[in-house]
């Protein structure tokens, strides 16, 4: 399985490709201006101090809970996900692999040292208490939609005095190398791709469409609206991801997949 936002939609974690917020102009944290610009800085850490509490009460909907329980019965040989969210691990799925790294970890970019993402925030809250109130609309990465972080105090490694950054692949940024291959293991046991709730726009994901087209391995994608990888799965469904999984998982039967064009079902 290869997951991305579509999955938790339904957690109240907007997408940033879907019908509705592709309509949006976003304008995600890039890894230079985070690592380079302190003002950058401030301004992603004073959108996630408000975001966060929301974000962390999500809880894992009926997509994590049916690839969770398709794991335990064999059927799915592990999950490979873009999301950050955890919600995955927290819905029962053992064996996921993280391709863009996780929100509730915040390393130390000097030392490395890791931080619980819930024990910054409340550092971030002493030194700033006058947002706490605050109230944004929550964006896709777990921040919030507030642009005025005028006077806003961004804390440091506790342990060094370091710059802080969460524990994920900002744009701009390389995956690291040991995920891509905890990644591939997971491709290599399988016989079928299966994409859920992705776009696949980003390189990271979309990689294992490829590959699987090289191999000849059938890929089939469940996804609200066009996908990168249509035109090389051999099945479509235009849908959201609980819709469809509700509808066709698990099967007691072995599905026959073929090759050919992609079929888009409505």
């Amino acid at each position: 399985m290869l997951t991305g936002a579509g999955c938790s939609t339904h957690s109240g974690i907007p997408d940033y490709r879907g019908p509705e917020t592709r309509r949006r102009t976003r304008n995600p944290i890039q890894y230079r201006a985070f690592v380079g610009d302190p003002a950058a800085r401030q301004r992603y850490w004073a959108r996630s101090m408000v975001g966060w509490p929301r974000f962390c009460r999500a809880q894992p909907n009926a997509t994590h809970r049916r690839l969770a329980a398709a794991e335990a019965m064999g059927s799915v040989m592990g999950v490979i996900t873009q999301n950050v969210d955890r919600l995955h691990h927290r819905a029962g799925s053992r064996r996921v692999v993280e391709l863009h790294g996780r929100l509730s970890e915040v390393r130390c970019l000097a030392c490395g040292v890791i931080e619980l993402r819930s024990e910054l925030q409340e550092r971030l809250e002493m030194l700033n208490p006058k947002w706490t109130d605050r109230d944004a609309a929550l964006a896709p990465d777990g921040d919030a939609e507030l642009e005025q972080v005028a006077g806003f105090v961004v804390p440091a490694c506790q342990a060094c005095g370091g710059i802080l950054k969460p524990d994920v692949v900002f744009f701009g940024e390389t995956v690291p190398t040991s995920t891509v291959e905890a990644a591939w293991r997971i491709y290599e046991a399988s016989d079928v791709l299966l994409v859920v709730g992705s776009s696949l726009t980003v390189f990271s994901g979309y990689r294992f469409v490829r590959r699987a087209t090289r191999d000849g391995r059938p890929v089939g994608i469940v996804n609200l609206g066009p996908t990168r990888g249509d035109a090389e799965a051999s099945i479509v469904v235009d849908g959201e991801a609980g819709a469809v999984l509700d509808d066709l998982w698990p099967d007691p039967h072995r599905p026959h997949w073929s090759r050919g064009e992609a079929t888009t079902v409505a």
